[in-house]
């Protein structure tokens, strides 16, 4: 088990949702947390929630699609904690629609978040993480890391390369004492859909229904998420899948890799 006490964890998207049940989490193993997100008020209330005696929290208005401010972002941790251990990648988006109705400059808008706020991130703090004697990068995907749904070609595409960049990097990393972990999480009843772009050319009542039939399939309780990754995180689990659905339709893709549709979509429709 990697023990996480008196470690320090960066976490990124902390304000709410997954974000703010992995910090959490790890505040309830004594884990010290730099906290960041572009949502300063739902920032301040995870710090706050999660305030205890010898426990150091900092929070931090972060922009993960910023390169400027994701190369400056070790600066500013380090400036309130000695050290960085672990670093959760988790602040994402989402955009609804076919790959003909999402217009390009939101398709870049997904990926400066969902992507590239991965691979910055993991960039700036790597040096820091190589002087830590056990070290964790910690990327999330999505269940659409596994399977590819019609209808979320942007999503899909920014997950999938999540999960090969971090596959890739676990292998680079492999002779030192980074490890990285891919986490694919199923319906979570998070606000994810909720504040989702969905394409230019909806009317109001199309964007709402779309939601209302996608937010059907989120029901883990955040909080119960959270603690999954984080008992992945110590457990120096590859790939962890949260929650039954994530299990169930990983399993279907590997028994079958092109025609998993053909019996996933009845459900999806359902």
């Amino acid at each position: 088990m990697l023990k996480l006490s008196s470690r320090a964890a960066v976490v990124t998207g902390a304000a709410s949702g997954i974000g703010r049940a992995i910090a959490t989490s790890l505040a309830r193993r004594g884990c010290h947390l730099a906290l960041a997100d572009i949502d300063d008020a739902g920032l301040a209330q995870t710090a706050a929630d999660l305030a205890a005696p010898r426990l150091r929290i900092s929070r931090h208005h972060l922009d993960v699609s910023d390169r400027d401010a994701v190369a400056g972002f070790p600066a500013r941790v380090t400036a309130e904690h000695p050290g960085v251990d672990v670093v959760v990648n988790n602040a994402g988006v989402a955009l609804g629609g076919t790959f003909e109705q999402v217009a390009e400059d939101d398709f870049e808008w997904l990926f400066a978040i969902n992507f590239w706020g991965v691979v910055r991130m993991t960039r700036a703090f790597l040096p820091l993480l190589h002087n830590s004697d056990e070290a964790r990068i910690v990327n999330l995907s999505s269940l659409f890391g596994i399977i590819a749904p019609p209808g979320n070609t942007a999503y899909a595409a920014s997950k999938f390369a999540v999960r090969g960049f971090s596959e890739s990097l676990r292998h680079e990393l492999r002779k030192t004492q980074i490890g990285v972990t891919v986490v694919h999480p199923g319906g979570i009843a998070t606000s994810i859909v909720k504040n989702s772009r969905m394409p230019k050319t909806n009317t109001p009542e199309e964007d709402e229904a779309k939601r209302k039939s996608f937010a059907k399939f989120l029901k883990l309780p955040p909080a119960q998420a959270g603690e999954t990754i984080v008992r992945g995180i110590e457990r120096r689990r590859a790939r962890v899948l949260v929650g039954s659905d994530a299990k169930r339709m990983a399993l279907i893709e590997r028994l079958m890799p092109v025609s998993y549709w053909n019996l996933l979509g009845a459900t999806f429709k359902r």
